[in-house]
């Protein structure tokens, strides 16, 4: 999990932190109350963030929908308050990855356009990696605490377009990633948006005169701060982690359409050996900062 002192993004806690407290509890229900399914990994989570959660207490209810030989489901909601609010639905699917056997067939699959090469984790460990850097600062990093968690190594000449993340990453408090950290991962990167403004500190481009009338009208707007509050989060794992973590993990993120304040985002997260470790869709929001902040009205059905 991510360290508990970072996790929140000023009110609202990280999407994605969110996500992973969720895997924790499905593992936790799946080895003891189902431990005799035998099917400790998760491969597939649909999360719908109904209402925004807040910090503080919450209670995380699991129940059995679907019990298999090779695959069970379970849904599990996230209720906070009082008054009692229903924030987060999901149904949760697990499996035994280590057992699993039938068709297996090769999709000729690469990402496209292809990322500058692999990082050398010893070089990257030590920021002298010749095509990845440690990116020390983003636009308002007081207001998303969730990112400083990570170490983000990104690409020194620059990412291969506004609309693509691609990085190397790591704890920054040396712990490792395991399949429970996997739901933080898939919602932890330097937003899309950001790229797009003319700020030297977001280290991806030079400025532009398009990114500076960008700017200009966001900042004329009060919009120059965002929140992106996700709706619907989906995660696709294909690998079992070791139980031991790894240190390192590759994502890319990419956007495919930003209109009227809301996008969508594909997530891909690969391993040292460039093996894909999950897949992950959201559907996102693109909200002023004060919204996050704001103060909650009661829920309405």
């Amino acid at each position: 999990m991510p360290p508990k002192s970072n996790n929140p993004v000023i009110q609202v806690p990280h999407g994605g932190y969110v996500t992973s407290t969720i895997l924790s509890v499905v593992k936790l229900h799946f080895s003891t109350t189902l431990r005799a399914q035998n099917q400790p990994h998760t491969i597939a989570l649909h999360l719908t963030f109904v209402r925004r959660t807040s910090v503080g207490p919450a209670t995380l209810t699991v129940h059995d929908t679907k019990l298999g030989r090779q695959a069970s489901t379970v849904r599990v909601t996230l209720t906070q308050g009082p008054p009692e609010r229903e924030e987060v639905v999901g149904y949760i699917t697990n499996s035994n990855i280590d057992t699993e056997s039938g068709l297996t067939l090769p999709t000729q699959w690469s990402l496209t356009p292809p990322p500058y090469p692999a990082a050398d984790p010893t070089r990257l460990a030590v920021d002298e990696d010749e095509h990845w850097k440690l990116q020390k600062q983003f636009p308002f990093a007081a207001f998303r605490k969730a990112s400083q968690s990570l170490d983000f190594y990104l690409p020194r000449k620059g990412q291969l377009a506004e609309s693509i993340v691609d990085e190397w990453i790591r704890f920054s408090n040396g712990e490792r990633f395991t399949n429970q950290t996997l739901g933080f991962i898939a919602d932890m990167w330097p937003q899309v948006v950001e790229a797009y403004r003319d700020d030297s500190s977001n280290g991806w481009y030079p400025a532009s005169p398009a990114a500076t009338e960008r700017t200009a009208k966001l900042t004329k707007n009060k919009w120059a701060r965002f929140w992106y509050p996700t709706l619907l989060l989906n995660l696709d794992i294909k690998k079992a982690l070791p139980s031991e973590g790894v240190e390192w993990l590759f994502v890319r993120v990419r956007a495919k359409q930003i209109r009227n304040g809301r996008m969508d985002l594909e997530v891909v997260i690969l391993d040292e050996c460039g093996e894909i470790v999950a897949l992950s869709q959201h559907v996102t929001l693109i909200l002023s900062a004060g919204r996050n902040m704001a103060e909650r009205r009661e829920p309405k059905l």
